[in-house]
C-alpha cells in the first residue's frame, strides 16, 4: 500500500482511468452478484484455445476480469494512484503523441504476448501488465517523485517500479509462487518501455511528411471551375475586345484609297498578357489594373467604328 507526495495540480481523477477502473470493477460486481466466477473467468479471461475456437476478444478483455478481491483492488488502486497524472500530462502536452487507452491496452498485450511465450501455465486474468506499464510510465516522467510504502517507508518511483520488474523477473524464473503470471507482468513492463522509447509512430511519422511538404500559395478561391462557361455578362466584355481585336487584325485594305489604320491593340503585348490570361484562368483571374486595361481598349475599339 502506498500513496503519492506531489504537488502536482493534475486532477485526482482523469475520463480513461475512471473509465478503465468502472469497467474493471463492474465486471467484479457481476461476477460477485449474477455469475459465477469461475464463469465469468472463463468467459473474459484469455486461454490459448481461444484462438483455435475464434474467440478473438479475450486478448483484451482477459485484462478487466480478476482472480480475487486483493488481485482487483491493488491493480484498481495503483492505476488511481499513477495513472491520472500521466493522462492528465498527455493531454495537455503540446506534443502530445500518446493516448491513454491505447497505451494501458498495449502494455496489456505486451502481457500476454509474454506470457504466451515464457509461462503458459493456465488461464490468464487481470491487469497488473497493463497497470505496471504505467507505473513504469510514471516512473519515467518522474522518477524522483516519493510514494509512501506500506504508510511509512518513502521510496521515489523509479526505485520502486525497478524493484518491482526485478521481483518479477526472479519470480518468473522460478522463485516465486505458482499460479501468478510473473512473464505477463514484465511483458507490460517491456512493451511499456517500447512505446514510451519509440513515441513517433506511423501517424507521427505521416504528420512530419505532412508538415515538411512546402505549403501551397495562398490564393482567392475560385468560384467557377476554369473549364466551366463563364456567365454571359462577364464573358461579353473578353468577347468583345478579342473579337474586334481579330478583326482588326485581319483586316485588309481594299481599293487605292487607304486611310492609315489606328494602332492594332492586339499588338499591344500588355494587351496580348491580359488575353493569354484570360484564356488560361478565366476573367474572374484578372486584377483590377486589367480589367481597366480592357475596359480602355473596348471603349478603343467602339470609337473605331
Amino acid at each position: 500500500m502506498s500513496f503519492l507526495l506531489t504537488d502536482d495540480d493534475a486532477p485526482r481523477m482523469t475520463p480513461a482511468v475512471q473509465w478503465l477502473i468502472t469497467a474493471t470493477v463492474a465486471v467484479a460486481f457481476l461476477q460477485i452478484t449474477v455469475v459465477k466466477p469461475a464463469d465469468m473467468q472463463n468467459a473474459l479471461g484469455f486461454d490459448f484455445a481461444d484462438l483455435e475456437r475464434g474467440r478473438l476478444w479475450s486478448v483484451a478483455t482477459y485484462m478487466f476480469v480478476h482472480a480475487g478481491f486483493w488481485h482487483l483492488a491493488l491493480n484498481m488502486y495503483s492505476l488511481f494512484l499513477f495513472g491520472p497524472r500521466i493522462e492528465h500530462a498527455w493531454r495537455t502536452a503540446e506534443d502530445d503523441r500518446h493516448n491513454f487507452v491505447v497505451f494501458y491496452l498495449f502494455c496489456g498485450l505486451g502481457g500476454l504476448i509474454f506470457y504466451f511465450l515464457f509461462q503458459r501455465d493456465g488461464l490468464l486474468v487481470g491487469a497488473s501488465g497493463a497497470v505496471l506499464g504505467v507505473m513504469l510510465a510514471y516512473a519515467m516522467r518522474w522518477p524522483d517523485e516519493e510514494v509512501m510504502l506500506f504508510l511509512v517507508i518513502p521510496m521515489k518511483v523509479k526505485w520502486l517500479v525497478v524493484s518491482l520488474a526485478a521481483l518479477n523477473l526472479f519470480a518468473s524464473l522460478g522463485v516465486g509462487s505458482a499460479g501468478t503470471a510473473w512473464a505477463a507482468h514484465l511483458g507490460g513492463l517491456a512493451f511499456a518501455w517500447m512505446f514510451l522509447r519509440s513515441p513517433r509512430g506511423p501517424m507521427d511519422r505521416l504528420r512530419q511528411r505532412i508538415a515538411q511538404a512546402p505549403d501551397a500559395p495562398d490564393e482567392t478561391p475560385r468560384a467557377i471551375p476554369r473549364t466551366q462557361a463563364r456567365p454571359r455578362e462577364r464573358q461579353s466584355e473578353a468577347d468583345e475586345v478579342v473579337a474586334r481585336s481579330k478583326a482588326v487584325a485581319t483586316r485588309k485594305p481594299s481599293g487605292p484609297a487607304v486611310r492609315t489604320l489606328p494602332a492594332v491593340p492586339s499588338r499591344n503585348p500588355e494587351l496580348d498578357r491580359v488575353l493569354d490570361k484570360i484564356s488560361e484562368g478565366g476573367i474572374e483571374s484578372l486584377s483590377a489594373a486589367e480589367r481597366e486595361l480592357l475596359v480602355e481598349m473596348s471603349k478603343r475599339l467602339r470609337e473605331e467604328r
